[in-house]
């Protein structure tokens, strides 16, 4: 009994295999709108993803508010940010240079407050960089959020 299902099982496998029947037109248009799907999806999540991230750099709107080079004792100096967007933004990392391509990473920073993070509607922080300036020679600051965004400003003291 088994060997003759084992013959009818090859029969029907090699008449199969020798078909040259395509797909039917039903199946084919089936497909068509699974990869038409799938498609739509895949572009929607990008660009969920891409506009939220976009809000939330548009979100922080991050300016200058004071700048003061103390030079007693230690040579620092207090950058005070304002934050007139919606959005939180915080701190990721400052930058300070004598020309505007040259700004390099700076390692010795405070904050206040302590968090990094310039709250929306209002908020600020005080950042203080120990950084050996001279008066009258223009200093270059870059300061980067986490999102990436990017506040290049100078200043001379």
């Amino acid at each position: 009994m088994a060997v003759a299902v084992n013959l009818i099982l090859k029969k029907i496998l090699a008449r199969a295999l020798k078909s040259k029947k395509g797909i039917s037109p039903i199946l084919a248009t089936l497909l068509l709108i699974v990869i038409a799907v799938a498609a739509v999806i895949v572009t929607y999540a990008w660009v969920m993803t891409f506009t939220t991230s976009q809000t939330q750099q548009a979100g922080a709107i991050l300016s200058v508010e004071n700048i003061y080079f103390n030079s007693s004792g230690t040579e620092t100096i207090a950058i005070t940010l304002r934050n007139s967007g919606s959005a939180d933004a915080k701190i990721a990392d400052v930058y300070a240079g004598t020309s505007a391509t040259a700004v390099v990473k700076q390692t010795s920073v405070t904050y206040d407050p302590t968090t990094k993070i310039v709250t929306g509607n209002g908020g600020s922080i005080t950042i203080t960089i120990t950084y050996d300036w001279t008066t009258g020679t223009k200093v270059y600051f870059k300061v980067a959020t986490e999102v990436g965004q990017t506040i290049p400003f100078d200043e001379t003291p």
